[in-house]
Formats: structure tokens, sequence, C-alpha cells
């Protein structure tokens, strides 16, 4: 059975960013069934909403982009340099002249060392900058979240809160009682209802039930020698508490 404090924790390791099957582990390893993790589980995590996939240009097709934008540009340069007879890269960095046709080689390969690197940085990831010493950075590892330590499975013969039993016949009127578990153990017994309409009813039903209530405390369970003179209240007693009990069971 879950608890309050099993699915406190599950909430708050899960906003820690706890990995699902890390947060699993240390409960079973704290006693908590496959079932009663799975059932927290999901009173915990919301529904998923259907995530609509967007389609990403490929590889391939960046790169075509690419090839025809330099295509582009590399014609537009030709024509202009048969125009106009301005200079061209070359003629920049050396200082001579050039031809269209050198122009459009140069470009040419610009295009394919930009394709090359397009390629090394899909293949190998980013490369990491050189730090202050001109040696290569390593990259720093993500920091993993530690999970709390897993509550406790309760131990004791019943699951935490409060349990009303069925109703069972006094003769005189009709019983029922309420359970109050805490710490796994029989801490209370409260009386929903008992036989009141008559004076001697209410007289034997308020002696009786306090030494009622006392004596299943003290064995924790419904197995009460019952009170001398109240015997239909200590039967109906007996039945009620047994099946509240019964509802309180790990």
């Amino acid at each position: 059975m879950i608890t309050s404090q099993l699915v406190a924790y599950i909430r708050t390791q899960l906003s820690a960013n706890v990995p699902r099957e890390t947060i699993r582990q240390s409960l079973l390893v704290n006693g908590w069934t496959e079932r009663e993790v799975a059932e927290a589980m999901a009173s915990v995590l919301p529904k998923t909403p259907v995530a609509i996939a967007i389609a990403r240009p490929s590889l391939a097709g960046k790169k075509f982009a690419l090839s025809l934008g330099f295509i582009l540009v590399s014609a537009v340069y030709v024509i202009w340099q048969n125009v106009s007879g301005g200079q061209n890269i070359l003629s920049q960095a050396t200082g001579a002249s050039a031809t269209p046709g050198q122009s459009y080689k140069a470009a040419n390969e610009a295009l394919l060392q930009t394709l090359s690197q397009i390629e090394n940085s899909t293949a190998t990831g980013p490369v990491p900058g050189p730090t202050a010493a001109g040696s290569p950075r390593a990259p720093s590892p993500a920091p993993t979240p530690t999970p709390a330590p897993a509550p406790q499975k309760p131990t004791g013969l019943y699951a935490d809160g409060s349990y009303n039993g069925t109703t069972a016949d006094a003769y005189y009127g009709t019983v029922q009682v309420k359970a109050v578990i805490t710490n796994g153990q029989l801490a209370d017994v409260q009386f929903v209802q008992y036989p009141n309409t008559h004076s001697t009813s209410v007289y034997i039903n308020e002696q009786a039930m306090p030494l009622l209530t006392q004596e299943a405390i003290q064995a924790q369970s419904a197995n009460v020698s019952g009170v001398s003179g109240a015997t239909f209240t200590s039967q109906a007693f007996q039945q009620s508490l047994a099946s509240a009990l019964a509802l309180a069971k790990n």
C-alpha cells in the first residue's frame, strides 16, 4: 500500500532530475514492491502530451543549399568581373589581376573547404578551444544528480491511516468503529456508531467502550475478551474492528 511519504519522496526526486530507474531501485532495496512503486510513480507523473515531430533539415540538405548559394555567388561574381573589370579575391591577395576562370576556381575551393568543415564538425562534434597554456581543454562532465535516501517501508502490522470498519449488530443497535494506525501500530479505536437509544444502553456502552478500546490497543488486534455485562456490544466491536484492521493490513 502506497503512502503519502512514498509519493512525496518520488515527487521530490523527479523534481531534482533523478532518473526514474534510480528511484525505483532505491525503493525496491528499502522494501517496496514493484506494484507499489509503479502505482506511486503513476500518481505523480503527469500524462505526457503527444509531441508533434518537426522535421529538421538533414546534413545533405544543408550541403545542397550551401552549394547552391556558392554557385550563385560565383556566377554573379564572374559576370561582374566581365562587365566592370573589377578586381577579384586573388588580385586582392597577390596584387596581380586574375581571370574570371581563376575567380570561379577560388570560389569553388572555398566552397569545398566549407563543406569539409561541415562534415568534420558533424562527425566529431564541436572542438573545445585551447586553454591559456595552449593545451586542449577537456570537456566538463555533466553533474549526476544524487538521489536522496529512499523512505523505509513501514515495518508494523498495518499501514498508517484511518480505516472504518463495517457496522455490526449489537441487538439494541449497531456498532461501527474506526481504527487509527500510527507508525504501523493500532494507536486508537474510535466509535462511529453504538447503541444509544435507551438510557441503559448508553450507560453500559459508556462503561464498556473505553475498556474495549484499551484491550484492543494492547492486543494490536480485534481479539479481545470482551466486557462482562456488555456481551452484544463486545461482539459487535470485535466484528467491526476486525474488518477495519483487514483494510489496514500491509
